[in-house]
């Protein structure tokens, strides 16, 4: 199947019919495009993200099935519960946006590159200036030692990209966030492909279709007012 090529200059054209997004790779749907703010408020209101390395074209994706997480079914273990009760950190809402995401994009051990580009890094501050991609943090004696960022859209968390320095740390601020969106009225957190990590927390798999479904009802509901405003 041929791969269906974006318009760079058109932030409007609509994406292809996500039942003809590849299978394998998983959920490859497109290439090329922009990343300005209307094609990626576009994108994920239609259960679309980009992801692609450095050296190649924009590529965009819907992969079946989606990894979610509803805010209520948030899983903390005994012993992630007790590290809390301790406050081992410093938590904060967007305080740092830049530093997280310049933070995500280092490269780790576990990793041979890193998909976060300079041209990412730009087209999702620009989305944090239009109060539309948000970070959390955790801080350890003035240090920045974890955080995660996304996309809140409507009633929709769609999480990007996370990272800790310090044990634990993404873990918390992940599962303090999530409570965080509970009291926002938020109904439900995208997290993108399988993992370990984030399916201990509670998260898990549907169908792209359910997954949909779910977007269509959510995206168009306010959160609560003293969402994010209030921080």
């Amino acid at each position: 199947m041929k791969l269906t090529l974006l318009d760079p200059n058109n932030a409007n054209e609509l994406f292809p019919s996500l039942k003809t997004a590849l299978t394998d790779p998983n959920g490859l749907l497109a290439a090329g495009g922009c990343l300005s703010a209307t094609r990626l408020i576009n994108a994920y209101k239609q259960g679309v993200f980009p992801w692609f390395n450095p050296d190649e074209p924009i590529l965009w994706w819907s992969p079946d099935p989606r990894l979610i997480l509803t805010p209520l079914k948030l899983k903390i273990s005994r012993s992630l519960a007790k590290t809390i009760r301790q406050q081992p950190f410093e938590l904060t809402v967007d305080k740092a946006f830049i530093d997280v995401i310049n933070a995500c994009a280092m490269m780790r051990k576990y990793t041979q590159g890193t998909w976060i580009s300079e041209e990412m890094k730009q087209a999702y501050t620009e989305l944090h200036h239009q109060g539309i991609a948000h970070s959390a943090e955790a801080w350890l004696d003035g240090e920045l030692v974890g955080g995660l960022y996304g996309v809140a859209i409507g009633q929709v968390f769609f999480g990007e990209s996370m990272f800790h320095t310090h044990k634990d740390a993404s873990k918390i601020v992940f599962t303090q966030l999530v409570k965080k969106l509970q009291l926002w009225d938020y109904q439900l957190i995208d997290c993108q492909v399988h993992s370990d990590h984030l399916a201990s927390l509670g998260a898990y798999e549907i169908s792209r279709k359910h997954f949909i479904e779910k977007l269509t009802a959510y995206c168009c509901k306010p959160p609560a007012p003293t969402a994010w405003s209030s921080l």
